[in-house]
């Protein structure tokens, strides 16, 4: 069912996540601001996401279900069938904190040359243990704009962004495997300002399912590509079908797993300083993936003192 005339449509595409669905719905229906709808499209999931999202009695929820076709379809069928000027994007196994939509609303609201807005955040593990707080790298429009080529200024699940927008900037490049977000991102900066408050709005988590890797484990040909992509402001079909093809290969839990114990272990000496954590997750790292060497410089570099650490991380910053 739909609410009538809603200021935001909540856009949450949704692929086998049962495991969290429940715990992101109720983060959103207990938002202060209500005035919303919370669109749900579900990409052929073949566990028990549909069921969840369908179990919820909330006349704001609306359920999609598609053709497993990759989250930047599943966008723009949302985006197809928001009634909302404003979109709030948001993942399945994240967690909105309550006031993230009213104060996202309200900057978009009080400054209409802004076309997108995100947010500072908190990361968690997969159970829910605080890992680090996340600044983001820029956050006044300036910062934005001179930063847009550096490295993507939005955490996708925190943005909230003006349809129209977004539909005049072309959507989601189906071809942009993994960064189909930061695609648009330089697209929509040539319509209007973008800006993150200074304020963690969301909780995202971090798991080993989930299609997020540290991009030192896709390779230097994947990071070449998606360069190539986002200064041009577009990708051909090949250069998709090379990424996808480097994703498929990677796409295995042993490597997952890896990449994301790996992550884990950065964080825990980077940004929240608990050495004997950190060791932990480089060790199961190490025993997944035991020809990493990085992984064994990793663990070699958490015995040395938080100072010398942080200033190694601000020489060459391990940025998500």
């Amino acid at each position: 069912m739909q609410t009538e005339h809603p200021e935001v449509t909540v856009l949450m595409p949704a692929y086998n996540a049962a495991k969290y669905l429940r715990e992101a719905v109720d983060s959103v229906l207990q938002q202060t601001f209500t005035n919303f709808e919370l669109l749900i499209i579900n990409d052929g999931s073949t566990d028990e996401t549909a069921e969840t999202a369908l179990s919820f009695a909330d006349r704001r929820i609306t359920v999609v279900n598609c053709e497993h076709k990759g989250v930047a379809n599943a966008l723009n069928t949302g985006l197809k069938l928001a009634n909302a000027p404003l979109i709030a994007r948001f993942d399945a196994d994240d967690i909105c904190l309550p006031n993230r939509l009213e104060q996202q609303f309200n900057f978009l609201y009080d400054h209409p040359e802004y076309v997108l807005v995100g947010s500072d955040a908190e990361y968690i593990l997969e159970h829910g243990e605080f890992l680090f707080s996340f600044k983001c790298i820029a956050h006044s429009n300036e910062e934005v704009q001179n930063n847009l080529y550096v490295y993507c200024p939005f955490i996708h699940s925190s943005v909230m962004y003006r349809r129209e927008a977004v539909i005049k900037a072309g959507g989601y490049n189906i071809h942009a495997h993994n960064f189909e977000d930061y695609l648009l991102w330089t697209n929509l900066a040539k319509t209007g300002k973008m800006q993150n408050l200074r304020e963690p709005l969301i909780k995202v988590r971090l798991n080993a399912s989930s299609a997020t890797i540290d991009e030192k484990w896709r390779g230097e040909r994947f990071r070449q590509l998606k360069r190539q992509a986002t200064n041009r402001g577009s990708i051909t079909v090949e250069e998709g079908d090379e990424l996808l093809a480097i994703i498929r290969r990677q796409d295995i839990r042993k490597v997952k797993e890896g990449a994301y114990h790996a992550l884990c272990g950065k964080k825990f000496l980077a940004n929240n300083y608990q050495p004997k954590k950190a060791r932990i997750h480089v060790k199961q790292a190490i025993s997944i993936r035991p020809l990493r060497f990085d992984n064994y410089l990793l663990y070699l570099v958490s015995f040395l003192p938080e100072s010398l650490i942080t200033w190694l991380h601000k020489l060459s910053p391990n940025r998500l």
